[in-house]
């Protein structure tokens, strides 16, 4: 007999909550038949926190997107800027203040208020050594708001932020998940274990995490923009992606992100939707520029033109995504050096740049992760770079972690482990991925994404000064002079940039992938 659905949605909910054999009010073992008003949605790692402030991964970011809000959220459909916590904002003359209104009559999911001092909170926790509640980080991100100098609580529902200097992405880093707000009682009443009792303002509440397992969301019926269109929604991790695509064609998942190019074509029929879009992103190799075989350019030159990326593209990603020309993607149309081509795949080019290098068969170590946010299909491409490399000369060693542990061993830094390594960007800014993982001082031990120690001068100069000016134009000269300087120094090997894609079942409703490449299932719904 089929469960009227208001009842076994509390079945549901109360079986999440009581550990109960029955997931979802179905057996562990059989997800098959999703429960109605339920988004199941596969995810592919299990998540490493759901602090916003304390993540880096589109995996996690997945999730916060629908637990939380920030001042400031983006459009629908693109990366511009809305207001969504604060009702607007005045920005002073000189650039370098910015003040916020905010709602009335928002609470965080435990009940407590949002106000200005929750949003102070909030800045304070990451940026101040001395808040008491800096210890539950570290915030891996807070280089996106490096430039704060002060948050004033101007009254209850008025904030201000001084600036150090004009520094242009700092709206659009308002609306990433780092620009979240959390809830300062949660914070205070969890500790160190916030992480995993998490209470923001958004569209879900969270209901309980399983390790390894489910995480599982509840619908907020009095969200500030609207109910959600489902009562609940539950993120199975699955790494392995075979995993996740039988999961997906038995039934037990609603929506599927990060498809496999190889088993699109299974889907392509009336019982599913296939849904894409673009956005800025990058997969490149991680080139250890301060020892070993690559702290030579001529090495790391060698290697962008040993692999074959028209092939990678082509036959391991069956033409989802385009051969990448540099570090910034071409979805920033306005910042893009479109004079900069792809390194072309020429084998004896790479031969001769070893042999001028005195080095033939350099041996490296290559760390590979099995998944992981926007890493597409990294053991397979892994596998595709290791034997393009040896083609030319290199001894390759490939090591390969689950993507958690991959991202523990590769941001701190390669030296003394490993010569290369996988990696994937998606960001919302052309100030980003440069900013935080090119610098010379965003090597890991000043607390940034450099994890090849790559250094040039030139190129910090060329970012400090486009982070700092408020003219779009002089912006993208900047960011385009960075390219080419980049392009020719290799730090790392351009490999590809993706179009996003998710699966989901001919029921589910309203899905669509943003730019941001945040999963905003708000509005979605199941027939």
């Amino acid at each position: 007999m089929k469960m009227p659905q208001i009842s076994r949605r509390a079945l549901l909910l109360s079986s999440i909550a009581t550990g109960a054999v029955a997931t979802l009010g179905l057996p562990r073992a059989a997800f098959a038949d999703t429960p109605p008003g339920v988004l199941v949605v596969g995810q592919v790692a299990e998540p490493k926190s759901l602090d916003p402030h304390a993540s880096t991964a589109a995996n996690d970011f997945r999730i916060h997107a629908n637990l939380y809000d920030g001042l400031l959220r983006f459009k629908d459909g693109t990366l511009e800027v809305e207001p969504a916590l604060a009702e607007g904002y005045d920005v002073s003359d000189d650039g370098m203040t910015y003040t916020f209104h905010l709602r009335e009559g928002v609470t965080f999911h435990d009940g407590s208020a949002l106000d200005a001092e929750a949003v102070k909170f909030n800045f304070d926790r990451m940026l101040k050594d001395d808040h008491p509640y800096h210890d539950t980080g570290p915030f891996p991100l807070s280089f996106f708001f490096s430039s704060i100098t002060d948050v004033a609580v101007v009254d209850p529902k008025t904030v201000a932020f001084t600036l150090s200097e004009p520094y242009a992405p700092f709206l659009t880093n308002l609306a990433t998940p780092t620009g979240y707000i959390v809830s300062p009682a949660a914070v205070a009443q969890f500790g160190k274990d916030y992480g995993r009792n998490p209470s923001g303002t958004g569209p879900f509440h969270f209901k309980e995490w399983r390790a390894n397992e489910l995480v599982a969301l509840e619908k907020n019926a009095d969200y500030w923009d609207g109910a959600p269109g489902s009562d609940a929604i539950v993120f199975r991790p699955l790494t392995d992606a075979n995993t996740r695509v039988a999961e997906m064609l038995a039934g037990g998942l609603d929506i599927m992100v990060e498809v496999p190019p190889v088993a699109l074509g299974q889907f392509q029929n009336e019982s599913y939707k296939v849904v894409e879009a673009a956005g800025p992103h990058l997969w490149f190799l991680i080139l250890n520029c301060k020892s070993g075989p690559f702290a030579d350019k001529r090495v790391r030159q060698a290697a962008n033109y040993a692999i074959n990326k028209p092939a990678l593209v082509d036959n391991v990603l069956e033409g989802t995504a385009e051969v990448a020309a540099g570090p910034t993607p071409p979805a920033f149309a306005w910042a893009y050096n479109d004079q900069l081509s792809p390194y072309p795949y020429d084998p004896e080019k790479a031969k001769a740049l070893l042999a001028e290098a005195g080095q033939p068969n350099p041996k490296v170590t290559f760390f590979v992760t099995e998944g992981g946010s926007g890493m597409l299909d990294p053991v397979a491409m892994g596998t595709a770079i290791q034997a393009d490399l040896a083609a030319v000369g290199f001894e390759v060693t490939i090591q390969t972690y689950e993507w958690n542990t991959f991202l523990g061993e590769v941001n701190p830094g390669l030296e003394g482990k490993a010569d290369m390594a996988e990696m994937a960007w998606m960001t919302n800014d052309p100030d980003t991925l440069p900013y935080l993982a090119l610098r010379t001082e965003a090597w890991p031990d000043k607390g940034g994404f450099n994890s090849g120690y790559y250094s040039n001068t030139e190129v910090d100069a060329l970012l400090d000064k486009a982070r700092a000016s408020t003219s779009q134009a002089e912006r993208a000269d900047l960011y385009k002079k960075m390219q080419a300087i980049v392009w020719d120094d290799a730090p790392w090997v351009f490999v590809a940039n993706w179009k996003q894609n998710a699966i989901a079942t001919a029921a589910v409703e309203n899905l669509a992938l943003q730019p941001s490449f945040l999963l905003t299932l708000r509005g979605v719904s199941k027939a």
